[in-house]
């Protein structure tokens, strides 16, 4: 059995924490720390009442390595599950460092004054947890997480050669909110506002944000009108899929938000640099997130499904094939099982199948690891059982 420590107490922490209450043959102890204490004691109650068990809650400023060190040392887990903000995941790569403890999160390193997210900030840590004989598991979520396990299953079961992989995103839900984001405020404007990107011949490719669209069809949805956008398993993705020639991620957007968001663009709400008001440095992108729903609080009422995979070319047995693997989530059955809605759901639940798979030696290793350049076949199975079924699809070829 093991004990786990999860830091951050959003939606996707909140799903992580009923999870690995749930995985009671793995986990014997779960402690949820966050900067907001009162989140935790939220989560704390909905877990012994949907859970019937009792989780332990903590205070961390998880920017203070030295507070989460301490905090490490007194709880002494065998993982950390990192689902706080991406800002903060070298600080908490380097308190398990520290405290001697294997690190799981669920997105990639991004610095606040800069909106560029890639992995070469915590590729950087590969030397030292090798040298410390830890393991550190990056992007668990979904996307990036279960796509970057879907493409690796394709390599080893579906294609001798893979040569194209769209990455395909569909929200087909409806909050009921004028405009909300599904997930922290500040991350998700800031994603889709910048430049998009995507790697083909060896070469990156950009294009100016939301300014390339093509229609999917979307199991479970429908046809939906999807932007190209740039997304950090692209980047992992690139370098371990051999024999690959293109691959770009897809992601859906109602014409309501994009006409939102395009106003908050156009009078600056959505800049990241502060701007003097009153006297007082206030960063736009900030203000707005208090103004708008906690995404959290999005899941009572959420109907409709979310509709993710991968789309996957190449060649098998000298014959070109293309399929489909995805997963089909629907937003009150998440709500109805752990009071959250589907991009919370999808994004904690591998979050936990990750962390299960590093606690019971089914993914191994000292250093630092993105998804795919492990064994993809427990992942699946585990993942599929905790509620994110997976299906492959064979799609018409061009």
């Amino acid at each position: 059995m093991a004990k786990v420590l999860i830091i951050g107490a959003g939606g996707v922490g909140g799903v992580v924490t009923h999870k690995c209450a749930q995985a009671r043959d793995v986990f014997d102890e779960v402690v949820l720390a966050s900067r907001t204490l009162s989140r935790c004691e939220k989560i704390q109650r909905e877990v012994e009442e949907l859970q019937g068990k009792k989780v332990r809650i903590a205070q961390v400023d998880a920017d203070d390595v030295a507070q989460t060190v301490r905090l490490l040392r007194e709880h002494r887990p065998d993982i950390v599950i990192n689902v706080a903000l991406p800002y903060q995941d070298l600080s908490i790569m380097d308190a398990c460092l520290e405290a001697g403890v294997d690190y799981l999160d669920t997105a990639n390193y991004e610095p606040p004054d800069v909106a560029k997210f890639e992995y070469r900030w915590q590729w950087a840590y590969q030397e030292r947890f090798a040298k410390a004989r830890r393991m550190a598991l990056l992007g668990s979520g979904f996307d990036p997480g279960v796509t970057n396990v879907y493409c690796a299953y394709a390599q080893k079961h579906l294609f001798d050669t893979i040569e194209y992989i769209d990455i395909v995103d569909c929200n087909g839900g409806s909050h009921g909110k004028a405009f909300a984001t599904n997930f922290n405020t500040e991350i998700n404007i800031r994603e889709i506002t910048a430049r998009g990107r995507y790697w083909e011949e060896g070469v990156w490719k950009e294009t100016d944000p939301l300014s390339v669209a093509k229609m999917f069809d979307y199991p479970g949805v429908g046809e939906r009108k999807s932007f190209l956008l740039y997304h950090e398993e692209l980047e992992s993705l690139a370098k371990n899929i051999k024999g690959l020639k293109r691959i770009r991620f897809w992601m859906t957007f109602g014409e309501a938000y994009l006409q939102h968001l395009r106003v908050l663009e156009n009078v600056g709400m959505t800049r990241i640099d502060p701007v003097s008001y009153d006297g007082h440095q206030v960063v736009p992108i900030k203000f707005l997130k208090t103004l708008l729903p906690d995404p959290a609080s999005l899941a009572a009422g959420y109907t409709g499904k979310t509709s993710i995979g991968c789309l996957v070319e190449g060649v098998k047995d000298g014959q070109r094939r293309k399929v489909l693997i995805y997963n089909i989530c629907d937003h009150a059955e998440t709500y109805r099982e752990v009071r959250a809605q589907a991009v919370s759901y999808t994004t904690g639940v591998p979050a936990v199948t990750g962390a299960v798979m590093m606690v019971t030696g089914k993914w191994k290793g000292h250093g630092v690891f993105n998804m795919e350049e492990l064994d993809p076949d427990p992942f699946l199975e585990d993942v599929a059982r905790r509620g994110l079924p997976w299906h492959v699809e064979e799609r018409p070829l061009p």
